[in-house]
């Protein structure tokens, strides 16, 4: 594929997501709506995961033929942008009187509660891909969030970037970890592993011993505490 091609592609998928056409591209008369399209898209990678998603099983899904979808959708990356936006959501309202760090702590955790909830949106929200209306407003939230900070438009940017990859990764181990915690099934691992070799790993095993298992998983917490430090430090050295 020419880069003239990859943009071809690419400005079609944005007009899909941004301008929906009124009616299908060709044939009859419309019978489907793009929202009914994504949910049963969302339904089957929900449920047997984002490589079972096919046209012709959304298709069958609805009740229709595959030439019948192709006329709302030209294909399976259109169908997996519309059903990535769909599933995301609206961003979540922030409190407008909260201070920056109260404001990011709530959004990162609604991510990590979108990602947990369609596991699948873990892999297609990277890389350079067309991006719809909700995914582009939870960004906007993020960043209006950090307004009178000082932050230039990069650092914020930056800022949203770092704070959606933290949540991202973490809730990809989560999705990893079925029937158990991404903590506990590690700590469960380590101690396998460590029991007849504890000796060759000093440093492991001591924070394994010296740790508190509550039951919690604390990774995100303490992550996007850590995030959150860094930036108020920042902010702090250039005040």
């Amino acid at each position: 594929m020419t880069t003239d091609d990859a943009t071809s592609d690419l400005n079609a998928v944005i007009d899909l997501l941004w301008s929906p056409a009124p009616t299908p591209r060709r044939g009859p008369k419309r019978g489907l709506d793009l929202p009914d399209i994504a949910t049963a898209g969302i339904t089957i990678a929900d449920t047997d995961n984002l490589g079972a998603v096919t046209m012709q099983r959304v298709a069958g899904a609805l009740g229709v033929t595959k030439m019948a979808l192709y006329r709302y959708v030209r294909g399976k990356t259109e169908l997996v942008a519309l059903m990535t936006d769909v599933a995301l959501g609206e961003p979540v309202t922030l409190d407008t009187n909260a201070d920056w760090r109260t404001a990011l702590s709530a959004w990162a955790h609604a991510m990590i509660g979108r990602f947990g909830q369609h596991p699948w949106t873990q892999e297609t929200t990277t890389g350079t891909r067309a991006i719809g209306p909700n995914e582009i407003g939870w960004l906007e939230q993020a960043l209006a969030a950090l307004d009178g900070t000082g932050l230039t438009g990069s650092e914020k940017l930056d800022v949203a970037a770092t704070l959606a990859g933290h949540a991202r990764a973490i809730a990809q181990q989560a999705s990893a970890s079925v029937g158990i915690s991404p903590e506990q099934g590690l700590h469960t691992i380590f101690a396998m592993v460590l029991r007849d070799h504890a000796a060759q790993f000093p440093a492991l095993t001591a924070a394994l011993d010296s740790g508190t298992d509550d039951g919690r998983d604390q990774a995100f917490d303490f992550g996007l505490d850590r995030i959150l430090d860094g930036i108020e430090l920042l902010l702090k050295q250039r005040r």
